[in-house]
């Protein structure tokens, strides 16, 4: 079934949104809140009936579902002030007012790449890659939040290599549901390869399907298929990175491979409950700091440690200062927790990163927060939010050239990541300090 509405095209069998036959970039998420509300257009969605149906009952915040809201508008070119397409009814729900035509799904035109209309990345001057969301093989829907987990960490073990480029995780999951055509996102990534998998996990056992393809011309580079305990999952994971790695670049020395390698916890469960709680705890909300928190603090008494627990628990304590009430209690956690994932994360860039930023943001203690940032980029100068998060800072210190430079970076590693906004304001303040005021108002 395909839903026509003013110049978009939304494709339910192909799961694409595209405007005037370009294809448009959705998260999972809002494409399918987008499809609820356009099907049930003729009445009001209540706030309970849209959680049950998009996120299956699951508990979602009100600024979280506001979120998604604004984010299905801002797709359509709408937004809250105008809703023009998608109406909000006070303490009523939503509903989509646009005018909708039904056509079916085998009258659909061949969709145009999206770089037809605007400037195609070009490929960087280091082999890049982009890992795809893998598919949940297992009969448990639940284990959604395991399969992106193990892509996550796959990311983070290929941003360690100096010499690859890697596509950060929140645009590479822009295509998570999507029918996938790898010429396409190869392009509109401006990457060469993009890695695809499979997860099935059921009781202690762990398989894992991987395939390496060359976007360029659609050829299996590398395809391999791991069965496991998981008590292996950790090695799996670096296993998987390090035979990416041999198949982009043979010739490469086995110890720059071993960059990929990184500090892991011993517990499994606590591995489990920070997985869970990652959606949550980096969302910058503080409703859904308040989900993440318990998960995370659980995981901490497993294991007290470990800098991939303390990192985002400064992210959540600095979400709930910052936007529900700057609460002092709130401020001190989150600068004890990025101060323990500062010393905890000696090899972990992302602790790093989230460290550094909350240390300037809650603690202003902004010469620790540039050596962190410099230890993150060290370590990986792919890592997307010390890239960002950097920026911002620096460009807050004045130091416009170096913000600016890293803002780039980070808007090519991610080309459509939610958290842009930090590059953007970064590139913004420093055209300001530059005096160079139609490129800071741009």
């Amino acid at each position: 079934m395909v839903f026509l509405f003013e110049e978009y095209r939304l494709d339910l069998d192909r799961r694409e949104l595209s405007r005037d036959g370009h294809p448009v970039a959705v998260e999972p998420r809002v494409f399918d809140l987008l499809v609820y509300l356009v099907r049930n257009r003729d009445r009001v969605a209540s706030k309970d009936e849209l959680i049950a149906a998009v996120w299956n009952g699951r508990i979602v915040s009100d600024s979280a579902l506001a979120s998604s809201i604004n984010a299905a508008r801002a797709v359509l070119g709408d937004d809250g002030e105008r809703q023009r397409l998608i109406k909000t009814l006070l303490r009523k729900g939503v509903r989509f007012i646009g005018t909708v035509r039904d056509e079916p799904a085998g009258d659909a035109p061949p969709s145009v790449p999206a770089v037809a209309n605007s400037v195609a990345l070009a490929l960087p001057d280091r082999p890049s890659i982009a890992v795809l969301p893998f598919q949940n093989m297992s009969s448990d829907p639940e284990q959604e939040y395991f399969a992106d987990g193990v892509v996550e960490d796959i990311i983070a073990g290929l941003a360690r290599i100096k010499w690859l480029f890697v596509i950060a995780r929140n645009s590479s999951f822009v295509y998570k549901g999507r029918a996938i055509d790898v010429r396409q996102i190869g392009r509109e990534l401006g990457v060469r390869y993009l890695l695809q998998g499979g997860v099935r996990k059921a009781g202690d056992r762990v398989r894992i399907s991987t395939q390496l393809i060359d976007a360029e011309t659609g050829a299996h580079v590398w395809v391999e298929r791991f069965d496991r305990t998981l008590q292996d999952i950790f090695a799996l994971q670096d296993e998987i990175a390090l035979n990416v790695v041999g198949a982009i670049e043979p010739t490469l020395r086995y110890a720059e491979t071993m960059r990929a390698g990184r500090q892991r916890p011993h517990s499994l469960d606590a591995y489990d409950l920070v997985l869970r709680a990652s959606p949550f705890a980096y969302s910058h909300l503080a409703d859904e700091a308040a989900i993440a928190i318990p998960l995370l603090q659980k995981a901490l008494e497993l294991e007290p440690g470990y800098a991939g627990t303390h990192a985002p628990l400064a992210l959540c304590y600095h979400a709930r200062y910052s936007r529900a009430g700057l609460r002092q209690e709130d401020r001190a956690a989150a600068i004890h927790h990025a101060q323990s994932a500062a010393k905890n994360g000696g090899d972990d860039p992302s602790a790093l990163g989230i460290a550094g930023f909350v240390m300037s943001l809650d603690a202003h203690d902004h010469d620790t927060a540039r050596a962190l940032f410099d230890r993150a980029l060290r370590l990986s100068d792919s890592n997307f939010f010390a890239l960002s998060s950097s920026a911002l800072v620096l460009s807050w210190l004045g130091d416009a050239a170096t913000a600016l430079e890293r803002s780039e970076r980070a808007l090519r590693l991610s080309p459509f990541d939610r958290l842009n906004y930090l590059s953007l304001n970064a590139r913004a303040i420093s055209y300001f300090h530059l005096r160079q005021f139609d490129r800071a108002h741009d």
